[in-house]
């Protein structure tokens, strides 16, 4: 999907390159092909790609345990079509660093929910005790970035269907340690037609708010000095 005059998915490569990410591998399933040709080896956004093809939809968290031997101790993972400011680097290495160790870190922001419809409050017995006209309600929700460790590799079926919401309450079941990272900034879903619009305006009106994606040959710091971390996407 274009934002502006680019992917949204090339936005994200280029936030990965510039936050040090080297090393990327992109899930695929519906128009791979398109994918593939587009990103290639990844070497002229700055990075290294590489492909995990799905024989059948695994959902959104499925096709990571087929990763499992390429995959390092700690990783971050990001749906595709997120259009979110959050500091990629400060959030993995907190997820790494944190003590007591975590299984999963999850990027969260605050919306509030309209409700089309007046709430009815009422007790048991059905006797009203409020109402609500059309209310807003506050919820955190999930950013669709996370920060991983292998620890939760283990509780994805192989060769099964598994999405991201399904993992969270396995963890939990299991006593695993899930923790929240609240992001302030930007958060927008494009594949939510309002999102999408806010992307497109957001684009328009400043147009160098995601830079433009260098290749190593483009950018001024000596591949020496540049970021070495073997992080997957």
């Amino acid at each position: 999907m274009p934002v502006g005059d680019r992917p949204i998915l090339e936005i994200l490569v280029g936030q990965l390159a510039r936050a040090g990410f080297s090393q990327l591998i992109v899930a695929v399933g519906h128009l791979a092909g398109l994918i593939e040709a587009y990103f290639g080896d990844g070497s002229r956004f700055g990075v290294h790609i590489t492909y995990a093809r799905e024989d059948e939809p695994l959902g959104t968290v499925g096709p990571l345990r087929a990763l499992d031997d390429r995959l390092p101790e700690h990783f971050l993972v990001a749906n595709g079509d997120v259009l979110c400011d959050v500091d990629l680097t400060a959030f993995l290495n907190e997820h790494a660093h944190a003590a007591p160790a975590r299984d999963l870190s999850i990027a969260t922001v605050q919306r509030r929910v309209h409700s089309e419809y007046g709430v009815i409050e009422c007790g048991a017995d059905g006797i009203v005790c409020g109402y609500l006209e059309k209310p807003t309600f506050p919820l955190r929700v999930s950013t669709g970035i996370y920060a991983f460790s292998r620890t939760a590799l283990e509780l994805i079926p192989k060769g099964a269907r598994m999405d991201f919401p399904d993992l969270v309450l396995k963890l939990l079941r299991h006593g695993c340690r899930v923790v929240t990272h609240d992001h302030s900034g930007l958060w927008l879903d494009i594949g939510r037609a309002d999102d999408y619009e806010a992307a497109q305006q957001l684009i328009a009106e400043q147009p160098n708010r995601f830079e433009t994606v260098m290749t190593r040959s483009e950018s001024k710091v000596p591949s020496s000095q540049s970021p070495k971390r073997e992080v997957t996407l």
